[in-house]
């Protein structure tokens, strides 16, 4: 009998142990979050990578923004109408303030656009706003933007520019706001803990949905397996960049979940054609060809992100099924290789935020086709730093990531290979052209055959290899209610404890 009763008392807490998780959750004020690095930065209006992203969005509005289902909807601007096809009129919200109390007005709109625009800014954002001329106050709730062409991705590329307030930019200047940023969002600015962690906490005067959360701690957790134990030891309630090993690894778990979403982020390989070995044409092809994207994916990757050819993914406008890409030819690589000439030694450069165990496969399958290469892994800031350093500087050979947030092939072709871009890999005026014709159009049709000839150019002048469509996988408190997005976003206040 008293076995009996140990059993059943057994039983019966092991079917309240995920309710009483809930509960606790319900009742918990605070949500911890392991980023992989920290924060590159907090102004909004310079760099844009997730892990600044995933901070700085919770402080900063944007002129619009999209919601869970990908959709274009209003934020600080209320509507918007075409005055002509070089100017579009904003009507902004008149119920906003910022986190110091002082009203957000048409002024601080248009400032913010300005700035970004501003060459002197150095923003790695610029290209995505270089079509906007310029913005002006045109009433007390109402900001007009002027194109220097008609611009079809707009509203695509506005879903990103955070709205910043005039007086404590001009005031403190650029360096002392970036690391005490003051915006009108859901949450405001505590500390930085460099390093360590970032701090934010409620603004409850917020005009619209509050945030769950008193508090929310962003913590620099570069180590993977760190990530999952943290999560599985309830140290943390939510994590970024979990691999699909880890995700099986919380299959059944009673307290932790994981999260996947195919994202518009994809894996490419980027080539400085202008630095040995890769200003040979044949080595950049070998270099395409020695790369098996479909068993990375499936052998590594678990199948979860897809492999493309061309420098976007089907969630962008501009996919077109008719480009291919250079297929899987190890064979075909080796014989590039020896007919140009064994290069020397050159190093592949990743950053701390790149999945190594690809890395280490692309290391392995460059090897076996007769390259001489080594790994240079770096932290993430100095990866950035690196591959803006232009055609010529940047180096040899890079692994990167590439999102616009935006599901419009303007925001990931323009920064990428736009001499206007501090991003470019080229500078080839043939280029620029096709870019500037097809960001300019309102012909949807011109606009995806221009997207089809540089998708070409990518396969005949190997400038990158595009590598596969990533999927993101998170990790979550299984009490936690989070709705992942292809475009990243990671709002605080459309989250939820259940219970």
């Amino acid at each position: 009998m008293l076995r009996k009763v140990i059993v059943f008392t057994a039983v019966l807490g092991l079917a309240l142990f995920p309710f009483a998780v809930m509960t606790q959750a319900a009742e918990k004020q605070q949500i911890v979050v392991d980023l992989v690095n920290e924060p590159s930065t907090l102004d909004p209006q310079l760099q844009w990578n997730p892990d600044s992203y995933f901070v700085y969005r919770n402080i900063f509005d944007n002129l619009v923004t999209r919601d869970n289902s990908g959709k274009i909807v209003p934020e600080i601007a209320t509507s918007w109408k075409n005055l002509s096809d070089t100017k579009i009129a904003f009507t902004l919200r008149g119920d906003v303030t910022f986190h110091d109390g002082t009203p957000l007005t048409a002024e601080d709109v248009a400032f913010s656009v300005n700035r970004i625009i501003d060459p002197k800014l150095a923003s790695p954002q610029l290209s995505q706003f270089a079509k906007i001329a310029k913005a002006e106050v045109s009433g007390d709730h109402e900001v007009t933007l002027t194109l220097q062409t008609p611009y079809p991705a707009l509203l695509a590329q506005l879903t990103k520019l955070s709205i910043v307030p005039e007086h404590v930019v001009q005031n403190v200047g650029n360096q002392a706001f970036n690391l005490a940023p003051v915006g009108s969002g859901p949450y405001k600015f505590v500390k930085w803990d460099r390093g360590v962690s970032v701090t934010l906490v409620r603004y409850d005067g917020y005009w619209g949905n509050k945030g769950p959360f008193e508090q929310a701690v962003f913590r620099a957790v570069p180590d993977a397996s760190t990530r999952l134990a943290d999560l599985q030891a309830g140290v943390s309630d939510f994590a970024r960049a979990l691999s699909s090993d880890q995700a099986a690894q919380l299959d059944g778990s009673q307290t932790v979940k994981a999260v996947p979403v195919l994202t518009e982020r994809m894996a490419f390989i980027r080539i400085n054609p202008n630095k040995p070995p890769f200003d040979k044409l044949e080595l950049r092809q070998a270099l395409a060809y020695a790369i098996d994207k479909e068993g990375i994916t499936r052998g590594i990757l678990g199948g979860f992100d897809k492999p493309v050819s061309q420098m976007m993914t089907p969630a962008h406008f501009g996919w077109s099924d008719k480009i291919t890409g250079l297929p899987y030819d190890p064979d075909r690589a080796k014989a590039l290789i020896s007919s140009a000439g064994k290069p020397a030694k050159f190093q592949l450069t990743i950053g701390a935020f790149f999945d190594q165990r690809v890395a280490e496969a692309i290391l392995q399958e460059l090897q076996e086709v007769g390259f001489d290469v080594e790994i240079s892994q770096v932290d993430t800031p100095t990866f950035l730093q690196l591959v803006q350093k232009g055609p010529t500087n940047a180096p040899a050979l890079a692994i990167s990531t590439n999102s616009c947030a935006c599901q419009d092939a303007d925001g990931v072709l323009n920064y990428l290979f736009h001499s206007g871009s501090t991003w470019t890999i080229v500078e080839k005026p043939e280029i620029d052209a096709l870019l500037d014709e097809a960001g300019s159009s309102l012909d949807e049709q011109k606009r995806l055959a221009d997207y089809e000839k540089i998708g070409q150019f990518v396969v005949d002048q190997v400038p990158t290899v595009p590598l596969y469509q990533m999927d993101a996988i998170y990790g979550a408190a299984k009490a936690l209610n989070f709705q992942p997005t292809p475009n990243e976003s990671f709002f605080l206040n459309r989250m939820s404890w259940a219970g």
